[in-house]
């Protein structure tokens, strides 16, 4: 091992190329041992950042040699895990008590693997080292580009292996991806979070905010579109922000510029804005392109500014709604949908018919409405006049009604006009027929076949069906 160690390169992702061969090897060895290949299974919880990391574990693992598998009985097994709720925890407390059984009974040769937000908690770590000793790897958010480099360690020294970071020493670049779909692709454009609202714990186990150079997006995306892909999600917490700690600072704004000129890409969508800081120039820019989607998700959270405060969002109902009307005024098929939060600490009645107004008022097309999950960590945990159950679940209940009236009459506005779709799937429901997206993010399904999938193609959106149409290819 010490030879191994030595011989190591010092610098990224050059380090990470050595130990994804040298753990190569040892899977050859392990194949030819076991005469059948070795599969890795990897199970993500939360977010698109998580979907997207797990993006790049999954090619890191297929390039050491694992094949994919959709088991939880893999010879690899990995949980990305997400801590936004505190009940995600305990899921996957659950689902490792299940894979301890496995492991004993099934495969001893099993590899657990945990990373993800829900590891960047001390009180999580300290839990696994006490009664999760049969998990073989541990790491956080900030260095999943090292995987390979901790399967070797532990495949070297048959111990549990526990990294954690508490903040990013480097943003590593050229590492492999393996993407869900061949013609779209997310591509993160920052990393961590500076606005700490107080129910969230995502600063605290995401890290400050942290911009990639234009010139690292640019080529990433520019590799994507000569392999095909047609559209590009740029993701980030907080993409507002992007742009602010890089020496030669770029606004989000002339970021959005700068990927529209790329040949070949013919979609760009973005996820999350924040509406503190979303400009005026990021709306001229939106409307003035050809290639930014007509879509806007602008996360409301509560409509009561006394709630806002208390939540530190750092913006009003009043200036929320003016927001909303800018965007509209230039844009006015635009689609604003939101996230909305229901029995936040301190509310009241009054404060959820204000959060109704603003629905009604913004005409959002869709909604992701939630009921508050007391997170521990978070400066909301310790707030007084916590929210029964009874009365959170009596008004989510009422808000989602007025979501749903609201949406449905915002989406039918499209009904009998001719879209671009691009197609994304065959039918869940109907092999008969394919489902895609317009610009502004609604979903359509009509009758195709698999032939459709990565192309954008012509349809009639013959029938509203709330949050979807029903239509056909012309």
């Amino acid at each position: 091992m010490s030879k191994y160690i030595t011989d190591a390169p010092v610098t990224e992702p050059e380090r990470q190329y050595y130990y994804m061969e040298r753990c190569r090897e040892w899977l050859a060895a392990k194949k030819e041992e076991l005469g059948r290949d070795l599969t890795c299974g990897i199970f993500t919880f939360g977010c698109q950042m998580n979907f997207h990391d797990s993006e790049k574990i999954i090619a890191i693992l297929e390039k050491i040699g694992y094949v994919k598998t959709e088991s939880e009985e893999a010879d690899f097994v990995l949980y990305n895990t997400c801590t936004v709720r505190e009940n995600a925890n305990e899921r996957v407390y659950g689902r490792l008590g299940q894979l301890k059984t496995i492991k004993a009974k099934k495969n001893p040769g099993m590899l657990i693997s945990l990373c993800g937000c829900m590891m960047q908690e001390e009180h999580v770590i300290e839990r696994i080292k006490k009664s999760y000793k049969y998990v073989d790897i541990v790491f956080g958010t900030h260095n999943i580009y090292k995987l390979a480099e901790l399967l070797y360690t532990r495949i070297m020294n048959n111990e549990q292996i526990i990294d954690i970071w508490q903040e990013a020493k480097e943003i590593v670049e050229d590492l492999p991806i393996d993407r869900k779909y061949s013609f779209k692709a997310g591509v993160n454009i920052m990393y961590g979070c500076n606005n700490f609202c107080s129910y969230c714990i995502v600063p605290y186990v995401r890290g400050r905010e942290r911009s990639r150079t234009p010139r690292d997006i640019i080529r990433e995306i520019e590799s994507f579109a000569a392999d095909g892909v047609k559209e590009i999600m740029l993701l980030g917490q907080n993409v507002n922000s992007y742009g602010k700690n890089l020496e030669e600072p770029v606004t989000f704004a002339g970021l959005l510029r700068m990927v529209e000129q790329i040949e070949g890409i013919e979609r760009i969508r973005f996820m999350t804005p924040h509406p503190k800081d979303l400009s005026d120039e990021l709306i001229e820019t939106m409307a003035a392109s050809k290639k930014i989607c007509s879509h806007v998700h602008l996360p409301l959270q509560s409509g009561s500014t006394r709630i806002l405060e208390k939540m530190n969002r750092r913006y009003t109902k009043e200036q929320y709604l003016a927001l909303v009307e800018r965007i509209k005024a230039a844009m006015p098929d635009v689609s604003i949908t939101t996230d909305i939060i229901v029995g936040f600490p301190g509310e009241t009645d009054e404060d959820l018919e204000e959060t109704l107004d603003v629905v009604r008022k913004a005409g959002f097309d869709s909604a992701f409405t939630f009921q508050y999950s007391r997170r521990t960590g978070t400066p909301a945990a310790k707030m007084d006049n916590q929210v029964s159950d009874e009365d959170m679940t009596r008004r989510f209940n009422k808000l989602l009604k007025v979501v749903q009236d609201t949406a449905a009459v915002r989406t039918a506005r499209m009904q009998g006009k001719t879209e671009c779709v691009l197609v994304e799937d065959v039918n869940s429901h109907d092999d008969t027929m394919v489902t895609g997206r317009l610009s502004n993010n609604t979903v359509v399904h009509f009758k195709g076949d698999k032939s459709l999938i990565g192309q954008i193609v012509n349809v009639r959106l013959d029938e509203c069906k709330g949050f979807y149409y029903i239509g056909e290819r012309v």
